[in-house]
């Protein structure tokens, strides 16, 4: 049965030709979807696109990907991953409805329906809801996830030491760790972007931060974020390995860009499984951001919400310990300035938890976008205000291999101060013991790292 895709707005009759369509002209004002020539004209269309959108039923949404089954192995794992018995709970009511269920609901009722949801779906409601509807429903949902720790719990805001290096130098990377675990960072993972994709090299850092974590007892989790190919080969070669990490996209053309596929992904995943230095049940580490889909012509048409929502759907897959935005990185071409990154924020971390995700963000930008610390500072409030799990630390908040700003060592201090939330558990009772926390908050001791020295 062919959908009304139309109304009547300001004595001017607004038709739509598909979902698709609904979907991108309702979204929020992004520089990436006004580049791929699929945005609302004005703001009149865009609020006729979100009033259709509204009367959409969720079971339309899942009929209707973005990218057609058969042509696109993310839709595939997305749909056949649905839960029968949780869509048919949900199937028959509209976006509109299901915005007004996701704000009055508590975390079990939406708990009870998150298996049934596809990324179109949750990408629609989205559309529809405020930045305060954003934080407001997040804050609801809290899912754990455990590696050697567990992450994701009431009260606790987690934190990724990254200690980046723009030469892969050990003794560089680990100055850079010590600093960082003296200032209590680091409990989600110490993790790595490595300047050098050898396995030689990957092998090495994953060493010694393993050497440093059982000489301090430090309880965390060690990865190197070079390609999945890299890590599989380390692996095989017996090095250290708790966390496996890939860059995700929301559909097959996009992920060949990044140099894999579902059947490689699935691959990894139970070759870590097998080979893994953690003890936990998730172990996979993924980082998505809006617009990367464009970059690589992958984008199909839709959105970069819709898109960005359907990496979290094939994320969901691999039952990772921690999936995180990297939201600004891609530039100015997605998100023009500080007001679209602070959106796509809260939009991401939103679609994230409502997937089912331990869900963090990289609060960041780079220096050729319209933005600054503060909007990084406001972001990262209103984030912690609604339980986002986890944050980066990196020196000053300056990136020296990556080239850009995110949150630094301090800010998550801070936030953890503001809010008066401490890390993980097992992780804060050794910073206590370390002298460098006393009841949550840093001592005389804190950023030190000659504490690690003798």
């Amino acid at each position: 049965m062919e959908m009304m895709l139309k109304t009547r707005l300001f004595g001017r009759t607004y038709q739509f030709k598909n979902i698709k369509e609904v979907l991108a002209k309702a979204n929020e004002e992004k520089s990436g979807d006004i580049l791929a020539g699929i945005a609302a004209h004005d703001t009149a269309e865009r609020v006729a696109a979100k009033v259709v959108l509204s009367e959409v039923a969720l079971g339309d949404l899942r009929n209707n990907p973005v990218v057609p089954y058969e042509d696109d192995d993310v839709t595939k794992a997305i749909q056949d991953s649905i839960n029968q018995e949780a869509f048919c709970k949900i199937k028959s009511m509209s976006v509109g409805a299901f915005r007004e269920f996701l704000l009055k609901s508590n975390e079990d009722e939406i708990k009870n329906i998150q298996d049934g949801l596809t990324s179109e779906m949750i990408a629609g409601v989205t559309k529809l809801m405020s930045n305060m509807d954003l934080v407001y429903a997040a804050k609801k949902i809290h899912n754990l996830a455990t590696c050697n720790t567990t992450i994701g719990e009431k009260g606790t805001l987690s934190s990724r030491l990254q200690p980046n290096h723009p030469t892969d130098d050990l003794a560089g990377i680990m100055a850079s760790t010590m600093e960082g675990i003296s200032y209590g960072i680091g409990d989600a993972v110490i993790g790595l972007n490595p300047a050098v994709d050898t396995i030689e090299s990957i092998s090495a850092v994953l060493n010694r931060f393993k050497e440093f974590m059982v000489k301090w007892d430090i309880p965390t989790q060690n990865c190197v974020l070079a390609h999945v190919t890299s890590q599989v080969a380390a692996l095989e070669s017996g090095a250290p390995m708790d966390l496996m990490f890939q860059s995700l996209a929301g559909s097959q053309k996009a992920n060949a860009a990044f140099g894999i596929t579902v059947q490689l992904m699935d691959e990894a995943y139970y070759l870590m499984k097998e080979k893994k230095s953690s003890r936990g049940p998730n172990f996979m580490y993924f980082e998505t951001g809006q617009g990367s889909e464009l970059s690589s012509e992958g984008h199909h048409g839709a959105d970069q919400v819709t898109m960005e929502a359907r990496c979290y759907g094939l994320a969901k897959r691999y039952h990772p310990f921690l999936v995180n935005t990297v939201v600004g990185f891609m530039g100015p071409e997605y998100l023009y300035d500080g007001c679209q990154m602070i959106r796509a924020g809260l939009e991401d971390h939103f679609m994230g938890k409502l997937t089912g995700l331990p869900m963090g963000v990289d609060v960041c930008y780079t220096n050729h976008m319209k933005a600054d610390q503060n909007d990084v500072e406001n972001l990262a409030l209103l984030l912690a205000a609604c339980d986002c799990t986890y944050f980066m630390g990196i020196p000053g908040g300056d990136d020296v291999m990556l080239m850009y700003q995110t949150t630094s060592y301090h800010d998550v201090a801070a936030m953890r101060d503001i809010t008066g939330k401490k890390p993980i558990k097992d992780f804060n009772q050794r910073m206590e013991q370390l002298g460098i926390l006393e009841n949550g908050k840093l001592t005389e001791k804190a950023g030190d790292p000659s504490l690690f020295t003798v």
